[in-house]
């Protein structure tokens, strides 16, 4: 069995290797030519499957991704050509998570305004979203969330009434109106009902309050970066962080230099959500082929660099300080910011975007941390375990 996985994906030679010759190439050099005599793909999210590239694919019965989002896939293609297939959904969203609430903690300290003062509006509640209200709201964050399929879907299954929302759910406009700060987790959808191709376009971005952060770690085509861009360079009264973007990896540089916090897709690259994305995958390859899957997850993951912080008695530092201490010692956003504007100017903007996914350093998870706090910072624990730490005492 001959499996062709994009270079970027970890631990695949483990996982793959007893399955099959294992064959290893950029996703953005996987072509045609490549899927000759291939049983099984393994992509991220910069190789689109489609018709183009399967047009030589004589013996490739499975496909899959280790991202959550799927529209770099033509199901439909897939399907009539009978190839299963399989995506990683969740397989990162815990990194995300973190992305964001490192931004915001970041974000908060460069403008002088305290997190907990904020209302946050999620757009797209699924597992990115969902895990995201989840934490902010066990940290004491106002929160508000918008997701009209999620609500029509959850409302008909319960038999609500005509008309009223969920819970906690609110449309888009309201959503805009009544919070400061906007993090859309939405997939990208071109058509239909629920399209969130230019969710925000250019009519909305120019109607956003005074002050407002928007921060997109979703989808790229989500947002009009244009209007966006126009809106920054000319009132420049809003915040903009932005992990995903139009025509990635020939980003607008315009809006790269714009944008507060600018960081090349990497919202997710955590070692622990990499590597759980490849099991995922494998799992539903040895499914597929009928086989066992005798590799674990716990097999794939090393021990963290740093397990434990202690935090000592008498702690000087205000809660959102020690908060920002921690996230930093386990990711600091900064650094992909600088990252970014670095390669980018050095080697132009697609090759120092992709080289900067390609080179990513170790990143960790916050659930990997343990933090030690002496007894009676009962406020600075509760804002650490719901930010994803694990906090201990004494």
């Amino acid at each position: 069995m001959r499996i062709l996985v994009d270079a970027d994906v970890p631990a695949a030679e483990a996982c793959f290797g007893a399955l099959g010759e294992v064959v290893r190439l950029p996703g953005r050099e996987i072509d045609a030519d490549a899927l000759r005599d291939v049983d099984a793909l393994v992509v991220r999210s910069i190789t689109r499957v489609d018709g183009t590239l399967l047009a030589e694919a004589n013996r490739l019965r499975f496909v899959g991704t280790c991202t959550i989002g799927t529209d770099h896939i033509e199901l439909g293609e897939l399907a009539s050509r009978g190839i299963a297939f399989a995506s990683a959904p969740g397989c990162n969203a815990e990194a995300v998570v973190d992305y964001v609430l490192g931004s915001l903690s970041a974000m908060a300290e460069r403008q002088g305004w305290r997190l907990a003062e904020r209302r946050v509006g999620v757009v797209g509640v699924g597992n990115v979203g969902g895990r995201l209200l989840g934490r902010l709201t066990a940290m004491g964050v106002g929160c508000l969330a918008c997701d009209p399929p999620r609500v029509e879907k959850e409302s008909a299954e319960v038999e609500s009434a005509e008309g009223r929302s969920l819970p906690g759910f609110v449309d888009l406009e309201t959503l805009i109106d009544d919070c400061d700060v906007l993090c859309l987790h939405t997939p990208l959808v071109r058509e239909g009902p629920h399209a969130t191709h230019h969710l925000l376009g250019a009519e909305t971005v120019a109607e956003l309050a005074p002050g407002t952060v928007l921060l997109n770690a979703g989808r790229g085509d989500c947002v009009d970066g244009a209007a966006l861009r126009q809106r920054l360079a000319g009132q420049g009264d809003i915040s903009a962080v932005l992990d995903v973007w139009e025509h990635e990896p020939a980003i607008d540089p315009a809006l790269r230099d714009l944008a507060e916090i600018a960081t090349p897709h990497i919202a997710g690259h955590s070692l622990d959500g990499k590597r759980r994305g490849t099991h995922q995958i494998y799992r539903a390859l040895c499914r597929e082929l009928g086989l066992p899957a005798r590799m674990s997850l716990a097999d794939l993951l090393p021990p963290p660099p740093l397990h434990r912080l202690e935090l000592g008695p008498g702690l000087a530092l205000a809660p959102e300080e020690a908060l920002r201490l921690c996230l930093r010692a386990v990711h600091d956003v900064r650094r992909d910011h600088d990252s970014l504007l670095r390669e980018s100017r050095r080697q132009g903007m697609a090759k120092g975007f992709d080289a900067c996914r390609a080179a990513y350093p170790l990143r960790r998870e916050f659930a990997t941390l343990e933090v030690a706090l002496a007894e009676g910072n009962d406020e600075l624990a509760v804002l650490l375990s719901g930010a994803g730490f694990r906090v201990s005492r004494g």
